[in-house]
Formats: C-alpha cells, sequence, structure tokens
C-alpha cells in the first residue's frame, strides 16, 4: 500500500521477522517504491537464496527492497541514496524495529559515484543488488557497468532491475543474462544472474 498524507507516504513489510510492520518514508519526486505485488514476486523468486546474503539497496528511497530482504533473513544490508531525508527516515525505522546494528550500513551518496572506486578488499562482496533509479536519469547500465568492474559481486551475484515497461534491456555487462521477468503497470521488472564466465 502506498498512502499519500501530505507529509509522508506509508509501505507494510510483506513478510519474515518484520511482517505486517508499516514503513513510513518521505514524500519526493524521486522516491518511487516498489509496489506490494511486485516486492512479492520479486521475494518469491528469491525465496531459495536470500537467507545468509549480503544485499546492496542502490538508490534506496523508502529503503522497502533492503528492509524486506532483512526481514526474510539476508544477513547485511547496505543501502545507498543521495536523499538525506531518505536516510534519515531509514534509520529511524532500522532503530525503531531493533535491527542489529551490524546488519546493516546507510550512506548518503551518489550510487554512480560510490560504485566508481574498487570495492574495499576487506569487504565481502554482494550477492544481491537492487537497482531501481529515477526513469528519466538513464542510470541502470552505468551502474551495472561499475558494479562488474570494481570487484562489487558475488561469482553468482542477482541484480535487481526495475525499467519502463516499453526499454529494451540491452546491453547488459557480459556474463548476465535475464533470469525471471514481468511487468506491473508501466513498470518492467527484472531478476538478472550473474554467471562465472567459463574456464
Amino acid at each position: 500500500m502506498v498512502r499519500s498524507d501530505g507529509k509522508s507516504r506509508e509501505l507494510r513489510i510483506i513478510a519474515g521477522a518484520w511482517r505486517g510492520r508499516r514503513l513510513r518514508f518521505p514524500e519526493g519526486p524521486d522516491i518511487r517504491p516498489t509496489p506490494d505485488r511486485v516486492r512479492e514476486t520479486l521475494f518469491n523468486w528469491l525465496a531459495p537464496v536470500i537467507r545468509g546474503t549480503r544485499v546492496l539497496d542502490l538508490f534506496a528511497g523508502s529503503g522497502a527492497l533492503g528492509l524486506e530482504a532483512l526481514s526474510r533473513g539476508a544477513a547485511f544490508a547496505e543501502f545507498i541514496d543521495s536523499d538525506a531525508r531518505a536516510i534519515d527516515a531509514l534509520r529511524e525505522r532500522l532503530v525503531e524495529w531493533k535491527a542489529d546494528p551490524g546488519s546493516f550500513t546507510l550512506r548518503r551518496a551518489d550510487a554512480v559515484q560510490a560504485l566508481a572506486a574498487a570495492k574495499p578488499t576487506s569487504q565481502p562482496a554482494f550477492d544481491i543488488v537492487f537497482i531501481d533509479p529515477p526513469f528519466a536519469a538513464g542510470l541502470w547500465q552505468p551502474v551495472a557497468d561499475r558494479l562488474e568492474a570494481g570487484a562489487w559481486l558475488a561469482p553468482t551475484a542477482y541484480l535487481y532491475l526495475e525499467t519502463p515497461v516499453r526499454d529494451p534491456l540491452d546491453g547488459l555487462p557480459e556474463h548476465w543474462g535475464a533470469w525471471r521477468n514481468g511487468t506491473a503497470g508501466e513498470v518492467g521488472y527484472h531478476l538478472l544472474r550473474r554467471a562465472e564466465p567459463a574456464a
């Protein structure tokens, strides 16, 4: 559910430890949360692999994807968004819900710039990455390229992507392939799988 009351909007966590919890987030033109129905489909796809994973929520906005992953047993989530209000709201929710402080990181940053450097060698790679940028910005492809180039990804990582339904999914990085696809209104949503190159 998405509800507008002039100051905030609200979603709910669908399943897991925080099932039914209400997630409030600030109003803003760049915060376009993934609808409940799409999140339910996505996490049904991810159900066999979600527990114990490290997830990266880029352009986090409401944080619904990363929070849903933590609720369902992900070990760690990093949330990156350039909007200070979104980061503050996420911090408030995680504290309110008594999340383990070691299970998440919040970063106020531009996602593309944050990925420009290679991943710190001390930090394990991510198993699942959520990419839901503003549609008009055309950012998903440079983000995918930087994830691949910067060693941010586990060898068989999953990449979740939302795009305008009419946009072709061209120019995927090498070794990436569409694993599951769906549409909801004007939104196309895609779960991609990264495969290790053949020896």
